[in-house]
Order: structure tokens, then sequence, then C-alpha cells
């Protein structure tokens, strides 16, 4: 997985979802190439298939459950993401988070199947208990500074710099951040603190001008 990277989260917003999602996937790609940065996306399971067969940047799952094939009513079973064309999956997201046996069962049945990981952490602390189960990527998003309009990098930069020490003492895995991410400056001093990249949502789902955003984002990595 190369670094340093942006993944976009669509989330479930209505920009989105979709023909939107599809829209805003060949917008992020167009900057991918444009810039010639590393972009991800990460979309709802819904939209995989249709959006991976549209775009050639990497596409992730918003959430990949630990279940098996069988009788499992609601759940996202690895093999059918990896089937619809997905590259790896989100998980633990704070809006969606997992018991740590979940979350070490998750990681190991993405693996199983050849998909990428890319772990949320709230803190520090679940960073170093996370990288444990060796994933390819971990993120750190303190939730009181998602969505909002001040990043985690201006707001707590202790909060990056910890938990890249921290996991560093388990694992060699790239830690990326996100929570309030929205401009240039923002990625700079990311980057600065020794992060390998950026988890960013509204700030470019949401944006007025998405390509203009994600491009400004790009162009500070």
């Amino acid at each position: 997985m190369k670094t340093p990277i942006i993944i976009v989260n669509f989330k479930a917003y209505k920009e989105g979802t979709g023909r939107n999602a599809v829209k805003l996937a060949k917008i992020c790609e167009k900057v991918a190439k444009k810039t010639k940065k590393n972009i991800a996306i990460a979309v709802e399971e819904v939209d995989i298939r249709n959006i991976s067969s549209k775009v050639k940047i990497p596409v992730l799952s918003e959430h990949l459950d630990s279940i098996r094939e069988g009788a499992h009513t609601g759940n996202n079973l690895a093999e059918a993401i990896k089937e619809n064309g997905a590259w790896g999956t989100l998980l633990n997201h704070s809006e969606n988070r997992l018991r740590i046996d979940q979350l070490e069962e998750s990681i190991k049945r993405a693996r199983e199947v050849g998909l990428k990981t890319v772990v949320c952490a709230n803190n520090s602390e679940i960073a170093e208990a996370v990288a444990a189960f060796e994933p390819d990527m971990i993120a750190i998003e303190p939730p009181e500074l998602i969505g909002g309009d001040i990043s985690v990098s201006t707001a707590k930069p202790q909060v990056i710099t910890d938990t890249i020490k921290k996991v560093k003492r388990i694992a060699n895995i790239p830690v990326l951040c996100g929570a309030g991410i929205k401009s240039g400056a923002d990625v700079k001093k990311a980057i600065k603190l020794g992060a390998k990249g950026i988890l960013v949502a509204s700030g470019i789902v949401k944006a007025k001008d998405p390509e203009k955003a994600l491009t400004e984002l790009a162009d500070a990595l």
C-alpha cells in the first residue's frame, strides 16, 4: 500500500451514494491522475461493484463483518466484498465500532480474501492494541473532532505523535490521521508530525467544489 495517501470516506452522505457516488469517485480519480498522488475511496457496500467497474483508484468497503459464509442475515461477507471489486476495507470507524475480538477476526477475514485493512482508532491506546493484529494501516481519529472545522493536526497534534510512537513499538504500520481535515495546511501539519496520509470525509464529500477541495489536499501531501 503506497504512502502518503488520501482516503476519502463517502459515508452515507447523499453526495456519496448511488449515482452521486460514481460521480464523486470519478472526481477523486481525476485528481489522483492530475496531482499524481495516491488517493483511495471508501464507499457503501452496495456501491462497490458499480464504482470499482468505473474507476481504477483503490476502492474500500466502509465496513466488513467477521462472519463466514452461511446463515447470516444483514452482514457484509468478506468474500462478497472482494468479489465485487474492493481493494480493501475500513474497520472500526467511530460511527461503526467493533469489540476488540470482532475487530481481530474482521482483520483476519479480510486478510484471508486478500483485502487491505485500514483500522480506525479513537486514541493512541486503542491504536497500540490494534497494531498487534497487524492491519495494513491505522487511522487515528479523535471522535469529538470528526465532521468539525478544527483538524486533529491543529487541535491535538500530540495525539498523532503519541500514536505513531506507540504503534511503532509493536509493528511498522503506517499511521494516517483524520477528523476535521479540510485544508492543505492541515495536511502539511499532519505529514510534518509523521502521519503517512489522511482519512477525510465531509471536507471533500460535502464540499461545494469537491475537485478543488481534494486538489488542495493532494497538492499538500
